[in-house]
């Protein structure tokens, strides 16, 4: 006896449906085997260099010993022995100003010229103009903060410095860049916005390479300019990117730079210069108080966690959070 038509056409779609189904768990994996394979190294990294050295968070807690070990070492009486020996220093709040005032202006100044400069290289026609432009702007990043110390005291310094020798013969006095607290935290700001601009502006130049470009074919259509199209176009194409950035750099916000302030300051300009990492770096490192130096790590870390959840959580009321 022959089955109903709309019975058979059920049990035909039910069969397709389960072989057109995609494979789930394991089978999966199975499936995109080699893009696993090639996440790897990245997962493994963040493994070894992210997640299990949060296991020395417990040294904030501890009097540690290197003798003893961490779990050896017995635990802080009381327990926020640390931190308060930090929120007590005289200098916390000189340290925690220098701090947030440095990242804030790197931050302020340093987020819109890579825009700008993305932008007038996105409307570049002349190619190899562009490319060496390009080139040029981005080989700083690769020069260490040495050499751009040494640049620096080749331009600025108050004996030899060639500024310097320029303001002196036109009749001036030699200014003290470099140990001066007015210009110190100007010269910080000013030499890592010229290190990061060519590497800042790639990331905008491959977002702007995503946005289609009918949308520029059908503004020309419509009549509209060259600063019609970045403002109606190119700004909002890259905008995800640009909030992005800003919540990640928020998250640093207490990172203002060990490396450069390290080796461009001196004792002339601590009241300006001196951060929360070059003082564990004197106090915490070199006199082996690696319990302290926890500490502060862990309370930089907390305060950058609730900057970017704010600042994510703001950011999605226009549709740009990161999740």
């Amino acid at each position: 006896m022959e089955q109903p038509i709309g019975i058979a056409d059920t049990a035909v779609a039910r069969a397709s449906r389960r072989t057109a189904r995609p494979p789930r768990g394991w089978k999966y994996v199975w499936q995109f085997r080699a893009m696993y394979m090639m996440l790897l190294p990245g997962v493994a990294f963040y493994l070894l260099f992210r997640y299990v050295p949060m296991y020395g968070i417990i040294i904030a807690f501890k009097d540690f010993n290197m003798a003893s070990g961490i779990m050896g070492s017995p635990w802080a009486q009381p327990w926020d022995k640390h931190f308060a020996q930090f929120f007590q220093s005289p200098y916390f709040a000189q340290l925690l100003t220098n701090t947030f005032l440095i990242s804030l202006y790197k931050l302020v100044f340093g987020a819109l010229p890579p825009i700008l400069f993305a932008i007038v290289l996105n409307e570049c026609r002349v190619r190899w103009f562009k490319s060496l432009i390009q080139t040029l702007t981005y080989m700083p990043h690769f020069l260490s903060w040495v050499i751009i110390y040494g640049i620096l005291l080749a331009l600025l310094s108050q004996s030899s410095g060639l500024v310097n020798h320029w303001i002196t013969e036109a009749g001036g006095k030699a200014i003290p860049f470099l140990t001066s607290t007015d210009y110190f935290r100007s010269l910080l700001v000013g030499s890592e916005v010229w290190q990061n601009l060519g590497w800042g502006a790639i990331i905008y130049l491959a977002a702007m390479a995503g946005i289609d470009p009918t949308l520029y074919e059908a503004a020309k259509v419509d009549g509209a300019g060259r600063l019609r199209m970045i403002w109606h176009i190119t700004l909002p194409g890259i905008r995800s990117v640009i909030v992005m950035l800003l919540i990640l750099r928020l998250g640093h916000i207490l990172d203002a730079g060990f490396e450069q302030i390290y080796i461009m300051y001196n004792i002339q300009v601590y009241p300006v210069a001196d951060i929360l990492d070059t003082w564990v770096f004197r106090t915490g490192l070199q006199q082996l108080n690696f319990s302290l130096a926890a500490a502060v790590g862990l309370f930089k870390a907390a305060i950058g966690l609730v900057l970017v959840l704010i600042s994510n959580r703001i950011a999605k009321r226009w549709g740009d959070g990161i999740w």
